[in-house]
């Protein structure tokens, strides 16, 4: 049996990356807050699995977007405007997610703490632009990168 929003979550609601990147930054600011603890580095690397498999198998594959289809879409309108980024671009910005908190997992377990927080930063900061403006830098960057290439096709 079929729900009345089955086929509407399918479609690209921009509501969904940012709900992602909302919890994103949440995680992100617990990890910095607790330290160098073994609960602030667990957190760090389930939130370092979460953009592995945003980054392997889609951002729609994550559990963040598990979350936001079963609890927060049904209770909202249907988007405005469907997301441009869908797709590549956000399962670019996932691996982005993945190198950041990746790097910073290594770091932190390796004792250089401070380091590690710093990658933790840089990647809050974009999680947080894109959760407050709907900025995604991830998504900017490979387009950015796609526009290049095929300008470089062109050219070559």
């Amino acid at each position: 049996m079929s729900s009345p929003t089955a086929a509407p979550s399918r479609a690209a609601d921009p509501r969904a990356a940012r709900f992602a990147a909302a919890l994103t930054s949440l995680v992100l600011v617990v990890v910095l807050l607790l330290g160098e603890s073994i609960v602030g580095t667990a957190l760090l690397a389930l939130q370092t699995a979460v953009f592995a498999v945003g980054a392997l198998a889609g951002p729609p594959a994550t559990p963040y977007a598990a979350l936001f289809r079963t609890v927060v879409r049904p209770r909202l309108a249907p988007p405005a405007e469907p997301d441009h980024h869908a797709g590549a671009p956000q399962r670019f910005a996932q691996a982005v997610g993945l190198a950041f908190t990746g790097v910073a997992l290594v770091f932190v377990l390796l004792g250089a703490t401070f380091v590690g927080h710093l990658f933790v930063g840089l990647a809050l900061v974009a999680a947080l632009l894109n959760a407050a403006a709907g900025l995604c830098l991830g998504c900017e960057m490979y387009l950015v990168a796609r526009r290049l290439k095929d300008h470089g096709a062109r050219t070559a």
